[in-house]
């Protein structure tokens, strides 16, 4: 049996990792040809370490941290708030953040996730026990393609079908000329159908369009067959987003509106979006995850298990969050490690059938493969 001495955080640790994505992935304004991921690793007295990521979508564009800021915040600040103190103190521990760090919620996230692995070992039981318990084993998943020309589009859409099983598919826009974009998702679902393939399309434009452009172009990718349109225009616009919701016909995600639980509040006061993505790593962690799922859920909105493009261990914690959820109804895009030219645990995530599947094991049910993780860490 574990006593409270073993539960004592020891010591907090960090390194910067950079992964080979084993091809470019393109956003709206930035294109990734490798993932900088800070790694956190929680160890406590007992001899139990637990790891957490801190990772953002593409750099500090997004949300204005990067994996630097993150490490230089979880030593300096975040870290003095842990050691010394309980894993199983996490709410209040997460609660006193507060008053030594405003907002860096990616490198919040990393700590919540870390202490959640770590807990959960001490335990022998999974994560998903600490956040609720089972509500499902897995959860159908989306790929997302970034910006492709069309022919590589089609290709990659391809083989993920035939060895994924996977039916639902998300392009990026906002990068290029609106009009030459849109002809390009155009063209590439009048293909798949064509084809007769049952496939989903969703379009991402990462808020880069303004109302007027949105206007202009969502119904004509809404009369192509895109399913759903994810955060057209900038985050803080809520009525420009409600317009949309209302008037276009087809499903608006909400994802940079929504980086607090206050954030999915205000959305769904404003009537503004059918679907919120839930990526734990915006949101500082899987406590306020809870939170902000919680919120949209009790207002009728679908919850999406979105991804920032997280290694393992990261992507297994959104895992083990949206198998604990029930708000998570619509799906998840939780294929980072797939991005990867190399993973760097012991086991891998388990794809196949259009779905990710709950790891087994204490914790996250990953191990770190150190060969692998020193491989990568930046010198």
């Amino acid at each position: 049996m574990n006593t409270d001495a073993d539960l004592r955080i020891e010591r907090v640790e960090t390194r910067l990792l950079d992964i080979p994505l084993f091809r470019p992935h393109g956003f709206a304004t930035y294109t990734a040809t490798a993932q900088p991921i800070l790694l956190v690793s929680v160890h406590l007295s007992g001899g139990v370490t637990g790891y957490g990521e801190g990772v953002v979508p593409g750099g500090p564009w997004w949300g204005g941290e990067s994996a630097e800021t993150m490490q230089v915040i979880v030593e300096r600040y975040l870290a003095p708030v842990m050691v010394g103190r309980q894993v199983n103190e996490l709410a209040g521990i997460m609660q006193d953040f507060e008053a030594v760090v405003a907002n860096m919620r990616f490198a919040k996230a990393a700590c919540d996730v870390a202490m959640h692995d770590a807990w959960a070992r001490t335990l022998d039981v999974p994560v998903r026990d600490l956040l609720g318990g089972r509500v499902r084993d897995e959860i159908d998943l989306t790929w997302a393609l970034g910006v492709l020309p069309l022919e590589e589009a089609v290709a990659e859409i391809t083989e993920r079908m035939e060895t994924m099983g996977t039916r639902s598919f998300k392009l990026k826009m906002g990068a290029g000329d609106p009009d030459r974009d849109t002809r390009r998702i155009a063209s590439l679902a009048a293909r798949l159908r064509n084809s007769g393939e049952e496939v989903g399309l969703r379009i991402d434009v990462n808020a880069r369009w303004d109302r007027l452009t949105a206007l202009r172009y969502l119904p004509r990718l809404a009369d192509a067959g895109v399913e759903l349109f994810e955060q057209p225009t900038p985050a803080h616009e809520l009525d420009t987003l409600r317009e949309l919701t209302t008037r276009i016909g087809v499903p608006v995600m909400a994802d940079e509106s929504v980086c607090s639980p206050a954030d999915a509040l205000a959305v769904v006061q404003a009537k503004a979006a059918d679907v919120v993505a839930i990526k734990t790593t915006k949101l500082g962690g899987l406590l306020e995850s809870k939170k902000a799922a919680a919120i949209a859920g009790a207002a009728g909105l679908a919850c999406h298990g979105a991804t920032s493009l997280e290694g393992p261990f990261g992507t297994a914690a959104s895992l083990h969050f949206a198998c604990a959820t029930p708000e998570i109804t619509f799906g998840s895009e939780l294929f980072g490690p797939l991005l990867l030219k190399e993973s760097y645990t012991t086991e891998q995530l388990d794809y196949s059938d259009g779905v990710v599947r709950l790891p087994e094991g204490p914790g996250l049910g990953l191990e770190p493969d150190w060969d692998k993780i020193e491989h990568f860490t930046r010198q």
